[in-house]
């Protein structure tokens, strides 16, 4: 799956704060995701991250 730093993922299960829409900051074999409504990040595995996602959105001008 090809998931870049900048892209918004959606999630497959709300954050606790109640959203499903996390930024990536780091990509690899861990992502580590920041929620786009608290601002919490947390460090996820690849594997179980890439079972999760519904949805990537990529930023104006990062289409390839």
């Amino acid at each position: 799956m090809d998931v870049r730093v900048g892209d918004t993922l959606i999630m497959k299960k709300n954050h606790p704060c109640g959203t499903n829409e996390f930024l990536v900051l780091r990509s690899g074999m861990d992502f580590r995701l920041r929620c786009k409504k608290c601002e919490h990040e947390i460090l996820v595995p690849r594997s179980k991250a890439e079972k999760n996602i519904r949805k990537i959105l990529r930023p104006e001008g990062n289409e390839e």
